[in-house]
């Protein structure tokens, strides 16, 4: 995999990656930002959030559970002096649907943890990172 930031001005970048997407990234005014674009470390969260999610939906799908939303959300605490690395990481799955099943919303994210997901296979290895979630049952549809 390669991936390309492009400086635009200031501290303003435009990132891009093998896909052909792009993402603009910024920096806080704080720091002399102009306060366009992701930060660095907001993508890292983003993505490590992103690959547990295709990973999640992907197991719970095969196993025929019936998820009708679906998100995952990241919360990352960081060191108070530079680097600012992430000194502990909470993911939380979110899941609506009718009658999942917990143990395979467990399993799944096992799975992502300690086999599929390669951001958590990294991040793991510095970082604490702790696994919850929240099923919503949804009413089924009403009888027409």
């Amino acid at each position: 995999m390669d991936a390309i930031v492009t400086w635009n001005h200031g501290l303003s970048f435009t990132g891009a990656a093998d896909s052909g997407f792009s993402v603009a990234l910024g920096a806080d005014p704080e720091v002399g930002g102009n306060n366009d674009g992701l930060r660095p470390m907001e993508l890292i969260a983003v993505g490590l959030a992103g690959c547990t999610a295709m990973d999640v939906i992907s197991i719970l799908m095969k196993k025929r559970q019936h998820v009708t939303g679906f998100e995952v959300r990241v919360h990352a605490d960081t060191a108070q002096n530079h680097p600012k690395v992430f000194t502990h990481v909470v993911i939380d799955y979110i899941l609506r649907g009718r009658r999942i099943d917990p143990a395979a919303v467990e399993r799944s994210i096992e799975l992502s943890e300690i086999k599929y997901c390669p951001a958590q296979g990294i991040l793991a290895s510095v970082v604490p990172i702790r696994h919850e979630y929240h099923i919503v049952e949804e009413d089924a549809a009403p009888a027409v």
